[in-house]
Order: structure tokens, then sequence, then C-alpha cells
């Protein structure tokens, strides 16, 4: 689907992708909008270098060991050898933490919300397009806060944009959640998460948000005066979505046509065909309409007056997940009609030419409340509870389950099944008396498990 529906293409290097321009047409989509959402919670947009020296990497000694076996080094500038090695980011607290160090001196400075759209290096030993790559697109946040509720609060804010990102400009149901100790991100006090389920039952970890505490600023001797002119450790966040969004899109909405694009996100939203490119009124009548749907309705919209047959163009933009399709014929135009087809159930509705753009807007409302429906029937259907681990076996989706949080419980879950703990849902209190059916051990949450991507 990646290739055929053109949204990137391999390159000469091992697991490094290139984004072809539909497929980074759908990531400025996805940035515009989330950009627009970071602002109106006072994020600010920098950018950091994209080396780090490896001094600098060993300050935070959980966070390095979290990332060691990902990371690609620099050890030569031009013929010379380095005297230190650099380190092309697979992520960029230290970065971050070594700048605010530098700029933050009173309680006045603070908070300090920043973000940056970038691209990472994190060295797979085997890559997937969009799901797991060497090179990716991404936005990490980081800001610093007065005090520990501030912090935890704002990634909580932040964990909750995502999820009204995912549902209601995605299509995308989610779970939210807490990580489990050992699926945490390496330096954090607490991760949290966005979890999907694919239409195949596997998980896939879409969004996360992490509250590092004074982890990252002891370290890296983050301090502030406060207002009684005493030092203290600044608290701190970080918080990142990926490309690998565009998979979570393709794996939920995606079907043996290709793409099914959500609206919003769509680099094209409206595809209209002429089905005579030889009759003048058929001609005059697409860019009638085009004008309509551009200007007055403000959609994304292309007239396709190629030379391809009319059948070659319907399954060419279904592969792409266009969301509407309009033909014109010769006949339409003696009817004053024309026929909208939608990409998400295939449906054909006859439209008259007035009606055009109520019915063109109705649509677009009508596709995403359906596309979220059906991805919510989809997570409901591959969603149990925990009956016995014979479920580990023969279960496709989320198993919700009383488990212990033992390390060494969910450790061996996932040798013996290949299941890994997703989350500890939000809001989801178990009995004082569940066990961990597993090692019957007291049960402290319900936790999600699922084969993951």
């Amino acid at each position: 689907v990646v290739i055929k529906a053109e949204l990137l293409d391999y390159s000469t290097v091992r697991g490094c992708n290139i984004l072809r321009p539909y497929g980074y047409a759908i990531w400025e989509n996805i940035v515009s909008i989330l950009d627009k959402e970071f602002k109106n919670l006072g994020v600010e947009n920098v950018s950091m270098p994209i080396f780090i020296p490896e001094s600098l990497l060993q300050k935070e000694k959980e966070h390095i060991k979290g990332f060691a076996p990902e990371v690609a080094w620099v050890t030569l500038g031009g013929n010379e050898e380095l005297s230190e090695k650099l380190c092309v980011r697979p992520t960029s607290e230290v970065l971050f933490c070594s700048h605010f160090q530098k700029i933050v001196n009173s309680w006045r400075d603070l908070p300090k919300l920043y973000n940056q759209w970038c691209s990472v290096v994190r060295w797979e030993k085997t890559s997937r397009p969009f799901l797991r790559s060497v090179e990716f697109h991404w936005q990490e946040g980081h800001t610093i806060h007065e005090n520990s509720q501030e912090a935890k609060n704002f990634t909580l804010k932040i964990l909750n944009l995502y999820k009204d990102f995912f549902e209601n400009i995605l299509c995308i149901p989610v779970i939210l959640g807490q990580k489990t100790e050992s699926e945490k991100f390496a330096g954090a006090e607490i991760t949290y998460t966005v979890e999907c389920i694919m239409k195949d039952g596997k998980a896939l970890q879409s969004a996360t948000s992490h509250y590092f505490g004074n982890n990252f600023s002891k370290a890296f001797d983050i301090k502030f005066s406060n207002k009684n002119n005493k030092e203290e450790l600044v608290h701190q966040t970080s918080w990142g979505l990926s490309t690998r969004v565009i998979a979570s899109i393709i794996m939920t909405h995606g079907d043996d046509d290709g793409l099914v694009l959500p609206p919003d996100i769509a680099p094209i939203q409206v595809i209209i065909i002429p089905i005579n490119l030889k009759n003048k009124l058929v001609i005059e009548k697409s860019h009638e309409i085009f004008n309509i749907i551009k200007n007055k309705l403000k959609l994304r919209c292309i007239i396709d007056e190629s030379e391809q047959t009319p059948g070659w163009k319907f399954a060419n933009y279904e592969m792409k997940g266009v969301p509407i399709r309009i033909e014109i014929g010769p006949r339409d135009i003696e009817n004053n009609q024309c026929v909208l087809v939608r990409r998400d159930n295939h449906e054909k509705i006859i439209c008259k030419f007035e009606n055009l753009s109520e019915n063109i807007e109705k649509l677009i409302l009508d596709i995403k409340n359906n596309m979220y429906k059906t991805a919510q029937k989809n997570q409901e259907n591959k969603t149990k509870i925990f009956e016995s681990e014979k479920d580990f076996e023969n279960f496709k989706g989320f198993i919700k389950m009383p488990f212990c949080e033992d390390s060494e419980c969910e450790d061996n879950i996932k040798q013996k099944y290949a299941f890994t703990a997703r989350c500890i849902p939000f809001d989801e209190k178990i009995e004082d008396n569940y066990v961990c059916p597993i090692c019957g051990k007291k049960a402290k949450n319900y936790v999600y498990f699922a084969k993951a991507y």
C-alpha cells in the first residue's frame, strides 16, 4: 500500500525511507493541526542540534542505558578522528537540559514550554515503513516547571490533546493509560501512552507523554531561585508523536482497495473526474464545481484531466484514500446532477448541482463519524477480559487482566506468549480481593496486554 499509494520509497540506505509528496503531504497536514494545538497551550517551537557529544549523553545513566543499542555515532570529521564521539540524536532530552541549565535562573523564567519538529536516528536491526525505521520524522516536546503538580498536569494535558487528535481528527479510538515500570521511557518517573488496536489485532503505541520529575534536572543541575529566594530543581516533561501515526491510519482504516484517509488529513479531500474529456460542457462544469469546493468550502480538491481511463482513475484515487470522488459525464450534465462516491463505504450518491455544497459538507462529517464507529467496533471486538492463559495463544487483540505489576511476571508473559503490557488504563479500578491469574500475587490494577508492532 505505501508503495502503490506513493507514500514513500526505499532509499539506498538501509532503514531510511524517502517520503514522497503524497506521504509528506499527509505528514504536513498532521503537523499543521498539532502545531496549532500546541501553540494554543503556549508551546514555542525551537530547533536543537542533530549531534550530541558522548559526555553529554552519559550524564543521565538510565537514559543512555535505554538508548545505547540504537545509537549511531560519528567518529570522523572530514579525514580527522574526532576527540570525542558525537551521537546522531535518537531523542533530544540532554540537549534541551543543557540549554535549560543555561537560560533558567529564577521562578520568573518558568515555565519553559518548547517543542521541535525534526528527524531522529535509531539504529534499528529490522525496519518497516512508518512503523520502525532508522530515521523518522517526529515532534518532541520538552517543558520545565516550578513544581511537580504543574509538570504532571501539563503531561496529562498533552496526553488528552493527543487523545482528541486521534479520535476527532484521525477517527481512531484509543486507550489512555500509564506504562508499567518495565515499559516506561528510560529516565522517566511516569510514562503515559495512547494505545490503538489495528485491524489485525496488534497494538500500536501511537504517542507518549512523560513526567520526568527531577531525574534530568539533578543530572544537569537545572536549578532556579524560588519566590523565597531558595534554590530548587525544575520539574520536567517530554512528549512526542512521530510518522508512525501514518502507520496507525493505514492499519486502522485501510481495506483491500488501499488507503482510507480521514478527511482532515487527506492531501486531496475531493477528486473530480470528468468522464468525457472532449465534452466542453463536462469540463466547464468540472471547473465550476472545483471553484465552489476550493473557494467556498475551503477543501483540498483537484480535477484529473489526464488521459488515463476513468476506471484507472477510480482505482488510483481509491488506493490513495481520497474521501470523496465526484464523477461528471455528459448524461449528468443533461440531468443537472453528478455522482458522489464515498471512499469509506463505496456508497454512490446522486446529487443535484444546486445541492452539492451542503451534501459535501454533510458527507465529510458522515465519513468521519462512520470511520470512527467502524474503528471503535473493531476495538470492541478485539478487546476481552482475561479468562485463561489460552487467551494469549488464541486471541488477537487487547486482553484486559488483573495484574500484579511484578516485572518477572510481566517478562514471563512477554517471553512465553510475545504479549507485552500496553498500559494501566485510567479509571478502571479492580476489587481488593483480585489476584494476578498468572502468578497468584495480589493484583494492583487492570493492565491491557497485546502483541504489538
